[in-house]
């Protein structure tokens, strides 16, 4: 058999990075992990080739060469993933479909796709494999069971150029302890985190290293330390000696809730690993809008508070933010403005809130009679459902809120804050590593944020600001100077 395993393209989001990646020479930020994977589970003997739409474009003599095709997506995917269809389709192709697009709904394809495995591939792709080989194909292949993810294989990384990307993916867990409204995390993987063992971990970073990375490395998990206790006793420990034996090639971020800044042990830990970042869903400033949505981790504490105490222990905190909830007034605009702007989180990824099929959210709102459409995953600060606030009012304080913090103004002075409270590890007798594309990066700055563009002042302030009050954070401010002029360029799409 040829497989031909594709992944969508990705609008233009402040996910994407679309205008920061050229100044390092990346096409995209991370790798199809969940395809790389599927990739592995496949018969040895079947030809395999693997297309990513965000690194090179879909020729269609690749899809004439494929006796199937494998599509995986995210419901920010969905416009590609219909491009792709109708051409699949016009060549008589068949399609095997996945991921969190199709296993939270499907139906919506159900005269477009020829076969959907839903849930993780670890549970449905062999009974899809089974009837394959018997010639006995279903339409849905689905599971109510939480697999054992010790089966789960190594990516099949060789089907990508690796150069092309910003960074690789490794995934430790499956499941998330939280239950808020909005997610759908807990209908995709369950509340109980299923974690793999010390080897299967170690193994996935050897396979990343025997192929020549030294770059990032994302773990996946949608909340890394919903096992605190194996986490710390086990895992850990052994990626910290697993760094120290190869000299720290690589650098770790991933995605944490809240109450990781009440773990001292945990946060030296991670930050000794060689974590560096961290994504927190801190979703608003206001106790009632959190309760609302079942955030009840994020109550009862001082968020600034957590925030600056892990910036404080050596990670830079990534967040997420949102407002149409139906506690939501008017004032919510500018108190998430005062809270992003004090915090010093850089990267403050804002959306208005957005109904995903099935999730708890979903549910309450088809029975209020609320819900307009289908959700998007808020790529253009739209809503599908009808909310208590006036939506003219929702909309403009949404502009108003990404205009004010990704002004060049603004976000300049909130990157000083971030590197006023950010220490990172005591890495004495380290020297600093500054790669060839690092390098690279810094002369396109210069000659775009420090020539060309309107933030040039800002840019110029920040340079000389950590030149010399932070100067072993200076690297760390130019890549952010970059980050922040494409999330100056997407802001400007959502509030034009």
């Amino acid at each position: 058999m040829k497989i031909l395993l594709l992944y969508p393209k990705f609008p233009k989001t402040f996910w994407s990075f679309k205008y920061a990646l050229p100044f390092i020479g990346k096409k995209a930020a991370f790798p199809p992990f969940g395809l790389l994977t599927v990739a592995a589970m496949l018969p040895k003997d079947w030809e395999k080739k693997l297309v990513d739409l965000n690194i090179q474009d879909l020729d269609e003599k690749d899809l004439r060469w494929a006796d199937l095709i494998f599509i995986s997506a995210m419901i920010v995917q969905k416009e590609s993933v219909r491009d792709i269809i109708n051409l699949a389709k016009s060549l008589g192709k068949k399609i095997v479909a996945g991921g969190p697009l199709f296993t939270t709904g499907y139906e919506e394809f159900l005269n477009d796709i020829d076969c959907f495995v839903l849930g993780e591939a670890e549970a449905t792709l062999p009974l899809f494999l089974e009837d394959f080989k018997k010639g006995d194909l279903k339409k849905v292949y689905k599971s109510d069971q939480w697999p054992n993810i010790s089966y789960a294989p190594i990516p099949e990384w060789k089907l990508i150029n690796m150069k092309k990307y910003v960074s690789m993916g490794v995934q430790l867990s499956k499941g998330c302890p939280f239950n808020c409204e909005f997610c759908d995390i807990v209908l995709l993987s369950g509340r109980v985190p299923r974690i793999k063992s010390r080897e299967q971990i170690l193994n996935e970073l050897d396979a990343l290293y025997q192929k020549g990375w030294r770059e990032g490395v994302f773990f996946v998990d949608d909340n890394f330390i919903g096992n605190k206790i194996k986490l710390k006793e086990e895992i850990l420990p052994a990626i910290i000696e697993w760094m120290e034996e190869r000299k720290h090639p690589f650098s770790f971020n991933t995605q944490v809730s809240i109450n990781f800044a009440d773990d001292e042990e945990l946060m030296k830990l991670m930050v000794k690993a060689g974590f560096n970042t961290v994504f927190i869903g801190i979703e608003s400033p206001k106790e009632e809008s959190l309760k609302e949505c079942g955030k009840f981790q994020n109550l009862n504490r001082d968020l600034l508070t957590s925030v600056r105490t892990i910036q404080n222990r050596g990670l830079q905190v990534q967040a997420g933010f949102i407002i149409g909830f139906d506690q939501d007034t008017p004032s919510i605009f500018d108190r998430m403005i005062l809270f992003i702007q004090t915090s010093g989180i850089t990267t403050a990824m804002v959306g208005i809130l957005q109904a995903l099929p099935r999730t708890r959210l979903w549910e309450r709102l088809k029975k209020e009679r609320r819900l307009i459409s289908q959700s998007n995953g808020d790529i253009d600060g739209t809503i599908n459902f009808t909310p208590k606030m006036d939506l003219s009012s929702l909309n403009s304080g949404y502009k108003k809120i990404v205009s004010h913090i990704y002004s060049p103004k603004h976000y300049c002075q909130r990157l000083i804050n971030f590197l006023k409270e950010y220490k990172p590890g005591d890495k004495k007798g380290e020297p600093v590593k500054i790669t060839f594309n690092q390098f690279l990066a810094f002369l396109k700055s210069i000659l775009i944020l420090g020539v060309r563009e309107k933030e040039r002042r800002y840019y110029w302030k920040l340079f000389f600001w950590s030149l010399f009050k932070k100067p072993k954070l200076f690297p760390l401010a130019i890549d952010l100077a970059i980050k922040g002029f494409h999330f100056r360029k997407i802001s400007e799409g959502y509030t034009s």
